[in-house]
């Protein structure tokens, strides 16, 4: 149950303004603003949600403040946050493209951020003695 002296939090959630207790994590938070979509989207578009709750599955991942990639079950909520979903930005990146806008730099990103995690994944499995199957 709530507590009525508890202290109030205001954040924005995919710009929408939320109340929530301090104390709260930004997972809760967004369980409480209703997205119940999640927060990332499969490759075929499909929503996705947090799983575990202590940031194993990193399906709860979200953009704090601009800061990409943020865990949401275990951030906890600021006062004046604002939280962006994967979920909404694909919905902004859709309507860039219907407006004929976008699409070119959406898979230009998309490329460049493959490769940058193959990348650091082929420099953080050197000398590890895992074979990555090139020879």
């Amino acid at each position: 149950m709530a507590n009525a002296h508890a202290a109030r939090l205001h954040l924005t959630i995919d710009g929408r303004h939320v109340a929530v207790e301090a104390g709260t994590t930004v997972a809760a938070a967004l369980a409480i603003a209703g997205v119940g979509g999640g927060t990332r989207t499969s490759v075929r578009g499909e929503a996705r949600a947090a799983l575990c709750g202590m940031g194993v599955c990193q399906e709860c991942r979200v953009t704090i403040d601009g800061r990409a990639h943020v865990l949401a079950c275990q951030t906890l909520c600021r006062e004046g946050q604002v939280v962006r979903t994967t979920v909404a930005a694909g919905a902004m990146n859709a309507n860039a493209s219907a407006n004929g806008s976008g699409n070119a730099n959406a898979n230009a990103n998309a490329n460049a951020n493959a490769s940058t995690v193959i990348a650091t994944a082929t420099a953080a499995i050197k000398g590890t003695g895992i074979t990555t199957g090139k020879r």
